[in-house]
């Protein structure tokens, strides 16, 4: 079967495909409303669909962003990635998602696939600004680019981040307020980038415990992201006879894979070990128990790295915009409470 053209539609609807593109595109001239119905009825009458991709092409605007994380099958950029979605769809954009899996190369790849697609701009969870991925490309002015969850290491970055700093010492202080002697660190990884949050949760960690006169020499254990391996490394620790009495996980995947590694061991939280995370994913509410963490504004954050790449490239500051981060206590840690989602 043939397919229907523009030609077509001007043919059955009596007109020019002048005007047949003013109607589709609602625009840039006005069309009267008999001459409107009239297109609309032969649009209707042939099935017509418009070739979306020459249209975008013509515009030089796709209506697309390209969006990289390092891995959407973890819980917290997986609810990101949704927000980031629906602030855009709310903005008549699409949003097309790739998984670097925490590789400089194939977040590389997704750059490159994506400037090609020419998205309207990109934002970025990348594990290091300063990689290839994010340096190594000329984006130049036509493609506006903003980092999320990390901050910006590059001239001219733009950066929409939590306070994660802050977060981690306001959750350590309250843990050392529980009366422990020490808090360990489950998750500072080593050699992380600065601009990584971890790196600004472990900073905040430390200062807390400095604040408090406490030393953090051999308190901080490095752990891998993802909740199962999180756990095989959460049961050595926990298995050491010098077991920590508190610990502070640096992400909640983290933390729920510690809670999973007391409970094989038969060690009561938070009667025996005291346990908090960062993020306040939505499982979080329903661990066992219930987990103390920190929450972001994680809403507000999507929709601000939206706004600011559709704001455009000249039209942005650089720098990072930092958003509150503020403390949820649950029972994980040993308050009564809230329960529920905050």
């Amino acid at each position: 079967m043939a397919r229907v053209t523009r030609d077509d539609v001007a043919r059955v609807a009596g007109t020019s495909t002048a005007v047949v593109s003013y109607v589709i595109n609602d625009g840039p001239r006005p069309v009267a409303p008999a001459t409107r119905a009239r297109v609309l009825a032969a649009v209707e009458e042939l099935g017509y669909r418009p070739n979306r991709v020459a249209q975008a092409m013509a515009r030089r605007r796709t209506n697309l962003i390209g969006m990289v994380v390092p891995d959407a099958r973890q819980p917290f950029f997986a609810g990101l990635a949704h927000m980031v979605e629906q602030a855009a769809a709310e903005r008549g954009r699409l949003l097309l998602i790739g998984n670097s899996d925490y590789a400089d190369e194939r977040e590389a790849h997704y750059i490159r696939a994506f400037l090609g697609m020419q998205v309207d701009g990109l934002i970025l969870v990348t594990q290091d600004p300063s990689v290839p991925g994010v340096a190594g490309f000329d984006v130049g002015d036509a493609t506006p680019v903003v980092l999320l969850h990390h901050r910006a290491e590059t001239a001219g970055g733009v950066a929409v981040v939590a306070d994660d700093e802050g977060g981690a010492a306001e959750v350590v202080r309250h843990l050392l307020g529980h009366g422990h002697a020490e808090v360990h660190c489950f998750g500072g990884t080593f050699g992380l980038s600065p601009a990584d949050p971890v790196s600004g949760r472990t900073a905040g960690w430390a200062a807390a415990l400095a604040d408090a006169g406490v030393p953090a020499e051999d308190l901080l254990v490095p752990a891998p992201f993802d909740r199962v391996r999180a756990h095989a490394e959460a049961l050595k620790l926990l298995a050491r006879p010098d077991r920590p009495s508190a610990v502070f996980c640096t992400t909640d995947d983290q933390a729920i894979g510690m809670l999973r590694a007391a409970d094989d061991l038969g060690i009561r939280v938070p009667e025996e070990l005291a346990v908090a995370g960062f993020d306040d994913i939505a499982e979080a509410v329903i661990a066992g128990p219930a987990l103390t963490t920190v929450a972001t504004a994680q809403d507000e954050m999507a929709r601000a790295a939206v706004d600011l790449v559709l704001g455009g490239a000249t039209e942005r500051v650089t720098g990072a915009r930092t958003f509150p981060a503020r403390l949820v206590p649950r029972r994980s840690c040993g308050c009564p409470g809230p329960s529920g989602p905050s």
